[in-house]
């Protein structure tokens, strides 16, 4: 992916710049995954290899942006709650790898202007458009902000569906190894609008992405998006004739 970088519209992303570094933590938390869970990954085939897109995931545990992170086969840019930015450990490697830190629960311009410029670059951004960590195991309401940046840079949507981590501590105590599934899903474009996408345009794309990923989640992790076989048919016959893509246990 071509990559510029322009230090007075985002000062700390440099764009691939400490590639080796990055692919350094990247194999590390493979192999680390690989030894402690069960790992289970599908639809590597469904990736582009040019950005801009926006890798959409639900969240269901700590380890989700690690081991996103980990079986992505390029460089990504993640976001990262603020209160890790002054952890004495994960802040430095944080900042290492670019993360984009965020104020939770307000709207934060200044790490909204550097995923834009990610994104405009031709970058590739990882999002969870639930904005926080689910509580109940199930999806929860989804945010705007993916559906709005999709739409300022005309971005490519890729949803990953993850689960089986939250049972990763449990099942470390007990000696055992998790298992873990993560599955890419084909990407899709944010529907066309004429001129500047409204309100109204944001909020329905965002719900779009969202049943989305519930369609590609079990049951039991589709939480407040459990009606999507009511109302969201085609998207099940989608994921179901796409198979989830091919295992890399296959």
């Amino acid at each position: 992916m071509a990559q510029k970088d322009t230090p007075a519209a985002a000062p700390h992303i440099r764009f691939a710049k400490p590639e080796l570094w990055y692919r350094i933590v990247r194999g590390v938390i493979y192999v680390l995954l690989r030894l402690l869970t069960r790992l289970e990954v599908r639809g590597l085939e469904y990736i582009p290899d040019r950005g801009p897109y926006i890798i959409l995931t639900n969240h269901l545990h700590w380890l989700d942006p690690p081991a996103i992170m980990a079986t992505f086969p390029f460089r990504a840019y993640l976001f990262a709650a603020e209160k890790w930015e002054v952890h004495p450990v994960f802040g430095p490697l944080f900042r290492s790898l670019d993360a984009i830190f965020v104020q939770r629960g307000e709207v934060d311009r200044k790490a909204l202007r550097q995923a834009l410029y990610v994104l405009r670059q031709g970058g590739v951004l990882g999002v969870a458009p639930e904005g926080t960590r689910s509580r109940t195991g199930g999806l929860q309401q989804g945010r705007s902000g993916a559906a709005y940046m999709a739409y300022r840079t005309g971005a490519r949507l890729l949803p990953v569906a993850t689960w089986g981590q939250e049972g990763f501590l449990d099942a470390l105590r007990r000696l055992r190894r998790v298992r873990m599934r993560i599955v890419y899903g084909p990407p899709f474009d944010p529907p066309p609008v004429e001129g500047k996408a409204s309100t109204a345009d944001v909020k329905a794309l965002s719900e779009e992405i969202m049943y989305h990923l519930a369609a590609m989640l079990p049951p039991q992790y589709r939480g407040v998006y459990s009606d999507v076989a009511e109302k969201r048919p085609d998207l099940l016959a989608r994921y179901a004739a796409s198979g989830q893509g091919k295992s890399n246990e296959e």
